[in-house]
């Protein structure tokens, strides 16, 4: 299998899949009106609700729902070989990916803005909105537990990415005040800020500005290695502080107005993002690499699990991710200028996010010329084989193989680090609507973060990475799951067809359950009773218990779905007679 081939299945995909199926959708049954006001102009409070232009909100969608999960994923997911997981990829996103993030943001627009919880509330009962709540909130701690551990104690712990990740943060808040208060042309606004950044990235590879981290690390030369030194529970002094450093990031990001911060760092993210997939992109074009000896299938159990239904939850984001429906609702539905907007920026994003998926399961198939050499690369982490793979098809459009590597670290720090800021607001929200009525405090936006964020810092520092890893992949594809269940009763509950979102939902419902069960008995039965440390019993007791948790929240969610479909059938069919 050649590159190039995939190159064209993947655009096929795109092709029929938003050109005709998605569009089919979108003006057969949900019908969009331009005419109608949405939620960010009815309730525009400057905070959450502000229309923003489609041009904008694209790029916002797509760096607020794509982050390591389109990357790791594929990455992790060949070692099944490469031809499950680029079918996955490719009919995932066709068939149920873009249907979640299209249907919920849509959902959300014609229902004044409503988050995850206020719907589960008004389409299911009053019980499964707080048993959703508490679902999401420790849902998105295991993505901040899973994102912080990769970003802090990985990848900012490299002395020429910190600067560069402060660079492209600056110039997001500088994009934010030449849109919003000097009213500057998005295009001059563009060009400014994304060349600044391109510039910090540069920057940050000089020896001048790397030597302060280094210094601020600790970094000592030992045995001809530069050494951090080790604080407690097994963390140096690069990990506290990266991880402080990303802290910081995601309570600035929770806490202020979304236009002066989390939407206009997205919105530069994305174009750091977008020139890079184009640039990989060009170089595969001239290089046409092949395949090798990289075989279609290896076997239907690996380290990871049995393919079905642990591949399912490996690749997530690229093919489709609950985290999108959060993302959707809480997010975009409260920006949308115009309801026309929905399917380019929700439907559009998703399938730009199959594109990122496909150029990750390319840097593992393609880049290394064999089987034995991606596994070889990937040893150390998924990350590395991304960031190697894209410096290596950049060297065929005559980028530096060094600056390559540092742009494609940074690049997978904005990626982790954008989706992390809002993970936190979301948790505030959470937060503040399943516990505010009983203890005021929870509505204070500082509060909720500050609470937020300490209990990233627990996970991050006691849990390691791939023990946090498969436990977010399960709850984040039953996340998906739930929500296509809310979209469907919406439909239902509009006498609009509604199969299309609920075999999808039943689909991912199933598989996924089964892979939260696969990765409690994996933690608590098969590695805690052999566990050589305090810290690892911990870890492996708290990741089953969780998904212990998170199954039993989906059963009695499930339970009350059925009824509230069950009654909104009975309706519908009164209606018609």
């Amino acid at each position: 299998m050649n590159a190039i081939v995939v190159l064209i299945l993947a655009a096929l995909g795109i092709v029929v899949g938003y050109g005709f199926y998605a569009r089919r959708i979108d003006r057969d049954i949900i019908q969009p009106d331009p005419k109608k006001a949405t939620p960010a102009k009815m309730y525009m409070d400057g905070v959450d609700f502000t229309p923003a232009s489609r041009n904008v909100l694209f790029g916002y969608q797509f760096k607020s729902i794509a982050a390591l999960g389109p990357i790791t994923g594929p990455i992790v997911a060949v070692a099944w070989g490469w031809l499950p997981a680029l079918i996955w990829i490719i009919l995932g996103t066709f068939f149920i990916g873009w249907v979640q993030d299209y249907g919920s943001m849509m959902m959300s627009t014609r229902r004044d803005g409503d988050t995850m919880g206020a719907l589960s509330y008004k389409l299911v009962s009053p019980r499964a909105r707080n048993i959703l709540l508490l679902f999401i909130y420790f849902y998105i701690l295991l993505i901040m537990g899973a994102f912080g551990n990769l970003i802090g104690k990985g990848l900012m712990v490299n002395t020429k990415v910190p600067f560069g990740m402060l660079a492209v943060t600056l110039m997001g808040v500088l994009a934010g005040q030449m849109t919003y208060k000097w009213k500057r042309d998005i295009i001059l606004t563009t060009v400014v800020t994304v060349v600044l950044s391109f510039v910090g990235i540069w920057l940050s590879t000089q020896p001048a500005v790397s030597n302060i981290f280094s210094a601020l690390y600790g970094f000592r030369m030992v045995e001809g290695k530069a050494v951090s030194p080790t604080i407690f529970l097994g963390n140096t002094q690069a990990q506290v502080i990266g991880t402080l450093l990303v802290v910081i990031f995601c309570y600035l990001g929770s806490v202020l107005p979304i236009w002066a911060w989390a939407q206009p760092v997205n919105y530069v993210s994305f174009w750091i993002i977008a020139l890079g997939m184009l640039g990989g992109i060009l170089g595969m074009l001239i290089w046409r690499p092949g395949m090798g000896d990289f075989p279609a299938f290896t076997q239907f159990t690996i380290g990871a699990g049995p393919l079905w239904p642990m591949l399912f939850v490996t690749i997530a984001c690229g093919a489709i991710s609950g985290w999108h429906s959060l993302v959707s609702t809480s997010g975009t539905a409260r920006q949308l200028e115009n309801e026309v907007d929905a399917l380019p920026v929700g439907g559009g994003a998703m399938f730009m996010e199959m594109a990122l998926a496909t150029i990750s399961f390319l840097t593992a198939t393609v880049a290394f010329g064999s089987f034995k050499a991606y596994q070889d690369a990937a040893k150390p982490g998924a990350l590395g084989v991304f960031a190697e793979g894209l410096a290596r098809f950049l060297d065929h459009i005559g980028v530096p193989h060094d600056f390559g590597v540092a742009y494609g670290s940074v690049f997978l720090v904005i990626m982790g680090l954008t989706i992390m800021q809002l993970a936190v607001r979301f948790m505030r929200v959470a937060s503040s609507e399943l516990l505010g009525d009983k203890v005021p405090v929870m509505k204070n936006i500082h509060v909720g973060t500050i609470i937020a964020l300490l209990l990233t810092i627990l996970f991050v520092w006691i849990i390691p990475w791939l023990t946090i890893w498969v436990a977010f992949g399960a709850a984040n594809q039953l996340m998906a799951g739930l929500a296509l269940m809310l979209v469907a009763l919406w439909l239902l509950s509009e006498g609009k067809k509604h199969t299309w979102a609920l075999y999808p939902s039943i689909f991912m419902i199933v598989t996924t359950i089964a892979a939260l069960l696969f990765v409690a008995y994996d933690n608590l039965i098969r590695k805690l009773p052999t566990a050589k440390t305090v810290q690892a019993s911990i870890a492996y007791i708290l990741i089953g218990v969780i998904c212990l948790l998170l199954i039993v929240a989906a059963v009695m969610l499930i339970q009350d779905g059925l009824a509230a479909l069950r009654k909104w059938r009975a309706k519908a069919a009164e209606k018609a007679a």
